[in-house]
């Protein structure tokens, strides 16, 4: 069996989560809306807990965490949710990055296509973006600022704290997609300026299915978001339906664990990550981005197609040229080619991802498929 590689595509569930889930599908199935009887209210307690689990990662308050099925819903709402504030505002700019997940461009493409403004900023071929580039697009009608914390095709970390700087005397609201980044470099997202935060579960050891978004306040005002859905009054009503307690909990297990283990599950990727850099050294690779995550690696091969290295590390290794939600109809990188690398250098890109889970690559193994390739 191959070793898997695509963890920025989704990670394993880890044995601790999948403990929890098990439990509250099994024997603690109750619906955490049932107030009449203690299968309700231990469910309830279940997803209270979770919430702090979840807030305390970021120095959130739990009231501030609202769940959903993942940072595409997230997404969704932080950004579509303000339609209504930024109409009776008259402030319908919208700031975001090139190199953003689709789960970010196309409700920012929607907004644009209804009456909105949108500037997307361009980002240079290390895969980070300038602050300087932000604050030059700032205007008193940008009502949201969009910008993901670690990209997933490169793993570039963007400077979330900079930003903030930028964004200190300025109203507009700032949403961070974490999706890669959550539990794994926490430190970057403790900043109150940041107003939204949004995650998702399958990859931080959690299933799919669930996630969440984070809503800060600023002082003792909410952000005016407006739900996309109707229907039961959940989740204060912005993100109505039955609560599935037992991802809830189990999303919650995977925060504690990454808040108790983040800097030693981030040295043994460093360690991957350093053999890697070696291994695709000897090879010729080109590293795509930097100031990259400890569990990722983007890199081109010269006159090695990313498919033909695909197939022949098929059964060795499972990897990925690009965002598993694209993957289906392959199309070239829009981070990569927003990034202004040549179109050979994009053909030729390979993503690696691993985690702390990750065992026994076959380096050897790997240097001699894409060897013969050559």
């Amino acid at each position: 069996m191959s070793v898997y590689l695509d963890c920025n595509a989704t990670t394993p569930v880890s044995s601790s989560v999948a403990q929890v889930v098990t439990h509250f599908i099994n024997e603690e199935f109750g619906n955490a809306g049932s107030r009449t009887h203690e299968f309700g209210l231990v469910a309830k307690q279940a997803v209270e807990k979770a919430r702090s689990q979840v807030a305390s990662l970021v120095n959130a308050d739990k009231s501030e965490v609202v769940f959903t099925s993942g940072a595409t819903e997230s997404n969704n709402i932080a950004i579509l949710g303000l339609q209504a504030e930024a109409r009776k505002s008259g402030k319908k700019h919208i700031i975001t990055t090139r190199i953003e997940h689709k789960a970010v461009l196309e409700p920012v493409e929607f907004l644009a296509s209804n009456g909105f403004e949108v500037t997307y900023l361009d980002i240079g071929e290390d895969g980070v973006l300038d602050p300087v580039t932000l604050e030059n697009s700032l205007r008193e009608d940008t009502i949201l600022v969009s910008i993901m914390h670690i990209n997933n095709e490169t793993g570039s970390i963007q400077p979330i704290n900079a930003i903030c700087n930028v964004l200190e005397n300025h109203d507009a609201y700032f949403h961070v997609d974490a999706a890669q980044g959550y539990g794994k470099y926490p430190e970057d997202l403790v900043n109150p300026r940041i107003d939204m935060i949004s995650i998702s579960g399958h990859k931080l050891y959690a299933p799919k299915g669930i996630g969440a978004l984070i809503i800060k306040r600023r002082g003792f005002s909410k952000i005016p978001l407006e739900p996309l859905m109707f229907g039961g009054g959940q989740e204060k009503g912005l993100r109505p339906g039955t609560l599935p307690v037992a991802l809830i909990a189990g999303l919650g297990q995977a925060c504690l664990d990454a808040q108790q283990n983040y800097l030693i599950w981030r040295s043994k990727c460093e360690k991957i990550k350093c053999s890697m850099i070696e291994l695709f050294d000897s090879l010729g690779g080109e590293i795509n981005g930097s100031n990259t995550a400890s569990h990722v690696l983007n890199v081109s091969i010269p006159h090695v197609n990313s498919e033909a290295a695909m197939v022949a590390l098929k059964g060795l290794i499972s990897i990925s040229n690009g965002s598993a939600c694209t993957s289906q109809i392959y199309t070239a990188s829009h981070v990569l080619a927003s990034m202004g690398l040549d179109d050979e250098r994009i053909e030729n890109a390979i993503r690696i991802s691993w985690c702390y889970m990750t065992e026994n690559i076959p380096f050897d193994l790997i240097y001699e498929r894409i060897k013969g390739l050559m």
